[in-house]
């Protein structure tokens, strides 16, 4: 599951919401010959573009030129996420992912810690199914030409696109999800609120996972990616260690066909240490030996000098 918040996928977020409503109606002018998807929040299911910028646009009371006056969520599922819900009713898969970006918007606003913030109706906010994601410059499969800028990505892309207003719904709290002091300055998050990005982005693959019975292995959860990406070298190798307990509890009809392998074989693939520290890329496991030997070289030179 990939959530993410940003300023907006058009840019300048500090001004009119014209530009990135009118963006991200664009399957609707594009694939004219599928269902029209209308915005949508926690009590409404057909609102019209318009509504979505006036409301946008008017929710701005004592935000000077220079503040943010909307931000973008995006939600992301992947594509196991995304075959699971229509495993369990294909029909409804696209009315299911949109209770679900309710139920993150929940999350969103009790992330704030902030009183009278506490559910989605607390906050002025519209969401936008889409179906269909687009190669960028920045892929791959256009970098080696297997892919043109612009065209839709192959295989399920169903995702959520959330535009939600720097101010509260009655237009009188400040909220900015930008701010991650996770209260560390009291006086700060009490004029703005606390936002914990990490706890947020977590909070939302705990409630899929939960509304929807699904499985996650730790391998494909937000933590792992994140203890990959920013952890100590002793974080991923507990992380590690938890993936491959994990792989041999799931193992149990392999160890049947296998009676004499152990459960620690069948754990494969496994993170060995080495694995762990080449995942990083600025570490190199001849550096030492190699700036010993540049040492010992620079010494001996320093030596044939002084004869």
């Amino acid at each position: 599951m990939f959530i993410n918040i940003s300023a907006s996928e058009t840019g300048n977020n500090k001004g009119s919401s014209v530009q990135l409503v009118h963006y991200l109606d664009k399957e609707n002018r594009l694939f004219p010959h599928q269902e029209t998807e209308h915005w949508f929040n926690g009590s409404d299911n057909q609102i019209d573009s318009y509504v979505v910028k006036r409301s946008i646009d008017r929710n701005i009371a004592k935000l000077s030129g220079h503040e943010a006056k909307f931000f973008l969520v995006n939600i992301s599922p992947s594509q196991r996420e995304i075959a699971h819900l229509k495993m369990l009713d294909e029909r409804n898969a696209k009315k299911e992912l949109k209770a679900f970006a309710i139920k993150v918007m929940d999350e969103y606003a009790r992330n704030f810690h902030r009183k009278g913030i506490n559910v989605n109706e607390d906050l002025l906010w519209f969401g936008k199914l889409e179906n269909h994601r687009y190669y960028s410059a920045k892929d791959k499969e256009v970098k080696n030409g297997m892919g043109k800028r612009g065209e839709p990505k192959p295989g399920e892309q169903m995702h959520i696109q959330v535009i939600v207003s720097r101010k509260d719904i009655t237009n009188s709290i400040k909220l900015s999800p930008m701010n991650n002091s996770r209260g560390r300055n009291p006086e700060h998050s009490k004029k703005i609120g606390q936002f914990d990005r990490i706890a947020f982005k977590a909070s939302g693959e705990k409630v899929f996972d939960e509304m929807f019975g699904f499985e996650r292995p730790i391998s494909e959860s937000f933590k792992y990616a994140n203890t990959q990406s920013k952890g100590t070298l002793a974080e991923r190798m507990k992380m590690a260690e938890q993936k491959n307990k994990q792989q041999m509890v799931q193992s149990p009809s392999a160890q049947k066909q296998n009676p004499n392998v152990s459960p620690q074989l069948l754990a494969e693939p496994s993170d060995t240490l080495m694995d762990l520290l080449l995942a990083r890329p600025e570490f190199d496991p001849l550096a030492p030996a190699l700036r010993n030997k540049k040492r010992k070289k620079r010494k001996g030179q320093q030596q044939e000098l002084k004869f």
